[in-house]
């Protein structure tokens, strides 16, 4: 048995989420030049540009990469062999949201009451937690501030199991296709297929921490990131809605057994500005 005082998930939590909407991961960045590179649109690749200008500044001002710095997601992987001290797991998770949110400066965004009144949480709590246990004696932190125009953008369905393979590629494909530059792309595709709707939900979600453009390890489902990648970049809505052959970054797709009568499908857009964070203690 391995005990985590509650006061180190706090200070990580707290710097993760400063650090997350500062910093663009390497590999974001990394795809936003070498699409760059690739772009045939000068107005896209002038956007592009912008864009990688825009993570310098945000890097060397030290201020916010968007102004929307997010719900703060957060997902877990609890070992089985830990011990939480001080404080419960929740609770210590909701005060680094509160504490980072505070001391970064950051814009909060959570509103209680949401189909009434809305009103300001104040601390940008509470955090949208996901934990897995898992077997051993650590715990691995993983963080994303969530922006609210691609979330916005995501949709989840139920398909006929008939629908299959061309019935998934189309609904994303339209689903981008309508959501124009609203998602502020080029984004990345989070695809969860299978299980229950909760559970394609957090599959999308979870597939947005993968790396840049690194495909699932069955070839059925790379195959299927890689054709549906190739569709939505012929679409030519292109960075910021202004045209090109950059509307998307990558398709991440999961998939978990389903039911024999359902195909559950939920598509998760994430903006250019992919920012997520992780540790492990």
């Amino acid at each position: 048995m391995r005990v985590i005082d509650s006061k180190k998930i706090i200070e990580a939590v707290s710097h993760l989420f400063q650090e997350a909407c500062l910093y663009l991961p390497e590999d974001v960045l990394a795809a936003l030049k070498e699409t760059r590179e690739r772009e045939e649109s000068p107005t896209a690749k002038d956007v592009l540009a912008r864009l990688i200008e825009n993570t310098e500044i945000a890097a060397k001002e030290k201020i916010p990469l968007c102004q929307d710095t997010g719900a703060a997601v957060v997902f877990l992987e609890l070992g089985q062999d830990v011990h939480i001290t001080g404080g419960d797991l929740c609770t210590a998770i909701n005060e680094g949201v509160r504490q980072g949110y505070e001391k970064g400066y950051l814009r909060k965004s959570m509103v209680s009451q949401p189909f009434s009144a809305r009103v300001n949480t104040k601390d940008n709590t509470p955090a949208i937690i996901h934990t897995d246990i898992v077997p051993g004696d650590r715990l691995k932190i993983s963080v994303m501030p969530k922006g609210g125009g691609s979330e916005n953008c995501s949709r989840l369905t139920v398909m006929p199991p008939a629908k299959g393979r061309q019935g998934i590629i189309d609904l994303v494909v339209n689903l981008v296709d309508e959501s124009g530059s609203n998602p502020c792309p080029p984004v990345i595709i989070g695809l969860g297929i299978g299980g229950t709707t909760d559970k394609a939900m957090t599959l999308a979600k979870k597939a947005l921490f993968r790396r840049v453009g690194e495909p699932n390890p069955d070839p059925e489902v790379a195959e299927l990131e890689k054709e549906i990648l190739q569709r939505v970049n012929n679409l030519g809505i292109g960075p910021m809605g202004y045209g090109g052959r950059t509307t998307a970054l990558a398709v991440h797709a999961e998939t978990f057994p389903a039911h024999i009568a359902s195909l559950p499908v939920a598509v998760n857009i994430q903006c250019w500005c992919a920012r997520h964070n992780e540790v492990t203690l």
